[in-house]
């Protein structure tokens, strides 16, 4: 038992799960909090890090063999230790979620949309790059035409790419002509990106975490351990949510869009846990040059500044 009651339920929560997601939590974890001190740690760091969520060394083992399996991570073998980074593939896929987890604001957006067709890809290529660039904030307008409002088009040709379809689809960007219909625009997004259930899922992390903001304000010595797991468990929950996020404009969302209340309570936190959480990374991570290095400074940019 944790001293957060809050943390506890969380914690309980994951455990329920069924089946337990740990190579997806393995992943947060690299991408939040090992990636920024040099990427690569020792196997029995991650196994300390992780038994206070319920996940037994065997579990951990297996899940680290299908990330490797699924080029997320990579192995190095130095003596009788195993230590693991992730690829370059898993990197970029963090890296394009991370733009948008630890980002302070969007950029204004010039009424530009990302345009992909996939007509001339088989029926199963077609579901793959889908899936793949859906990552990045894309919808299906129609089942061979993707857009996106937000787009980094050097991301784009390196997963058409990594599809081996580069050659085989076209993209291209439109500008507005004139003035265009908002009303007309938010009923697309509507049935592209089904936006009030994204919203319902945004009001369910605000009801999941708030009592937990509750518990960590005003408060001194906060254990360093439980900060981590309070950062891995946040992170986790607002990363999933994101990869089902657009990240679109705010002339295109309603009123009253969640989203914005969620990212506040996501800030906030990470803002009171991450210097103790820190701690607590140096003291049981290892990698085989010895202790963790220091983060980035590019670390203490997210977030618009910690």
């Amino acid at each position: 038992m944790s001293s957060l009651t809050p943390l506890d339920a969380l914690i309980t929560r994951f455990q329920e799960q069924t089946p337990i997601r740990a190579s997806s939590l393995i992943v947060t974890l690299y991408g939040d909090a090992i990636e920024p001190h040099g990427g690569t740690v020792w196997l029995g760091s991650l196994i300390r890090i992780l038994e206070p969520m319920g996940i037994n060394e065997r579990l951990i083992r297996t899940s680290i063999f299908r990330l490797s399996k699924e080029d997320w991570l990579s192995a190095e073998k130095v003596g009788r230790r195993s230590y693991y980074s992730l690829t370059a593939v898993g990197r970029r896929r963090f890296d394009q979620a991370l733009k948008r987890v630890y980002s302070s604001t969007l950029p204004a957006w010039d009424g530009s949309w990302c345009m992909v067709i996939l007509t001339q890809l088989s029926p199963a290529k077609r579901k793959s790059v889908r899936e793949e660039l859906e990552w990045q904030g894309f919808g299906a307008i129609s089942p061979t035409l993707l857009a996106c409002p937000r787009s980094d088009r050097a991301d784009v040709n390196a997963s058409l790419a990594d599809q081996g379809v580069l050659d085989d689809t076209i993209v291209f960007e439109t500008k507005p002509q004139g003035d265009v219909s908002v009303g007309a625009l938010q009923e697309q997004v509507r049935e592209t990106w089904s936006i009030e259930a994204l919203s319902a899922h945004y009001g369910e992390f605000i009801q999941l975490f708030r009592p937990l903001w509750q518990a960590l304000r005003g408060r001194d010595n906060l254990d360093p351990e439980e900060c981590l797991l309070v950062r891995l468990l946040l992170i986790h929950e607002y990363r999933r949510l994101l990869l089902r996020d657009p990240q679109l404009p705010d002339e295109l969302l309603p009123a009253d869009w969640e989203g914005r209340a969620a990212r506040q309570l996501c800030r906030n936190i990470y803002r009171q846990v991450y210097a103790p959480a820190e701690q607590w990374l140096a003291t049981v991570m290892e990698t085989a040059d010895g202790p963790l290095p220091e983060a980035a400074p590019s670390f203490y940019q997210r977030f618009g500044g910690l």
